[in-house]
């Protein structure tokens, strides 16, 4: 049983990653930094320098950002310069007027922004800003660890704000690595916490279900969630929980990849891995009748599930996070169909046997088919356990403890995929022109 003290801790862990995001984290992490820079600054800079991580620019490719019909880095940098606000966090370009667009692009014609890979980092997740204004005055912003952790922050050189040595020199001294999970103690706390503690993670549903219903009012990314909602896509894949799980987790992230202006809960600094931990939960818990109580805890269960897991894979890698997620929301699916702990640990290592490899090219688009392929991934694996079906531990990377199965999945994600991440860039920075 978990004491107060660890239910407390595991709480402010959640509330700390899984928070609303509008757009891609990626850029909009970008667009904070920023937004920062220029705040320290004071004044709108001249100058915009960008040394980012070759994952973050990976994952800023190909996404729109939000309201502007765009895509890429420049439009992300140049709004966060003339309208972004940092303490909205990963909401920052939020405010942004209706002719944002139009004064954003002029911005990038004045040639003002500069992007470089700042290959001297081992850091994935890597933002240094430097904001240099017409009178030399300059004012630095480092983003570092997680797409809303400001790791140092310079105005003309001297540090305003530093991580000290024993780690962030915030007001809250607990980090998300001294929070120590295992798999047992994620469901643990999911099914036993008292629910007024938890019920908080049904913003989540909220959301992202708005998200996907708000999908369908416009034509987003490449439609997928609309695809599998027209006629044609229920004649192929019918009216069932399965096909209704496929399309609202589609939905919402046809509009975020898009660059819709719509709002969804984030898990682990990805609005892509919080839609994957959110919607195949909600649609599954509402069409099979489960209880409030049994959603919420399921929910928990989920996200709990993905942030426990990308505690040690780290916030970006070359395995695509919609694995981590899609993982989650089998565990939340396996309790809503009645299973126990033993019957989650059986859908984790069945995910893990059958997703594990499926490589992160960017955020964009065809993210939609990813998630759609972890999700219905999710659906399966947690059918088979509740069947007493499960992976061995003679096959593959599978192992007897599910916490060692999970570890097995991270080496590989974490270190053995370093090599792929740069041959991916490698081959996105050097792609002929599609628009020549």
């Amino acid at each position: 049983m978990l004491s107060t003290a660890q239910r407390q801790q595991i709480i402010q862990l959640v509330r700390r990653q899984v928070v609303p995001a509008i757009g891609c984290t990626e850029p909009i992490g970008v667009a904070l930094a920023v937004a920062r820079a220029r705040e320290t600054l004071g004044q709108l800079p001249a100058r915009i320098e960008a040394r980012l991580s070759a994952n973050i620019i990976k994952n800023a490719m190909g996404v729109g950002i939000p309201g502007t019909s765009m895509v890429g880095l420049p439009i992300a940098i140049a709004l966060g310069a003339l309208y972004g606000r940092s303490d909205l966090c990963l909401e920052v370009l939020r405010d942004c007027p209706p002719d944002a667009v139009k004064h954003g692009q002029e911005f990038i014609a004045q040639g003002r922004i500069h992007i470089t890979q700042a290959s001297e980092t081992e850091d994935k997740l890597y933002i240094d800003v430097e904001a240099t204004a017409q009178d030399g005055s300059r004012a630095r912003a480092l983003i570092k660890g997680s797409h809303t952790h400001f790791a140092r922050i310079e105005l003309n050189g001297e540090i305003i704000f530093a991580d000290t040595e024993d780690g962030p020199a915030t007001s809250d001294p607990t980090t998300d690595e001294e929070v120590s999970l295992t798999l047992r103690k994620v469901f643990d706390f999911a099914t036993t916490t008292p629910l007024s503690e938890i019920d908080f993670i049904n913003e989540a549903a909220q959301l992202n279900m708005e998200a996907a219903r708000s999908s369908l009012q416009g034509n987003y990314g490449h439609c997928l969630g609309k695809a599998l909602s027209r006629p044609l896509g229920r004649g192929i894949m019918g009216e069932s929980i399965f096909s209704h799980i496929l399309s609202a987790t589609s939905c919402a992230c046809d509009a975020r990849m898009a660059g819709a202006a719509i709002p969804v809960m984030s898990n682990s600094g990805s609005g892509n891995q919080g839609i994957c931990a959110t919607n195949p939960v909600v649609v599954f818990a509402n069409e099979n009748h489960n209880t409030a109580e049994e959603l919420t805890r399921a929910l928990m269960l989920s996200h709990l599930t993905a942030i426990y897991i990308k505690q040690h894979l780290g916030p970006l890698s070359a395995l695509c996070g919609c694995v981590v997620a899609a993982t989650g929301s089998s565990c939340g699916i396996t309790l809503l169909m009645g299973g126990g702990y033993e019957e989650v640990c059986a859908s984790v290592k069945n995910m893990i046997a059958n997703l594990t490899g499926m490589v992160c090219d960017g955020a964009k688009p065809s993210c939609a088919l990813k998630l759609t392929t972890g999700v219905s991934t999710a659906v399966l694996s947690a059918m088979l356990a509740m069947q007493g079906n499960c992976v061995s531990a003679v096959e593959g990377i599978v192992d007897e403890d599910v916490d060692r199965t999970i570890s097995n999945l991270v080496k590989i994600g974490a270190e053995a995929m370093n090599e792929t991440d740069r041959l991916l860039l490698d081959i996105m920075l050097h792609k002929s022109d599609p628009h020549q």
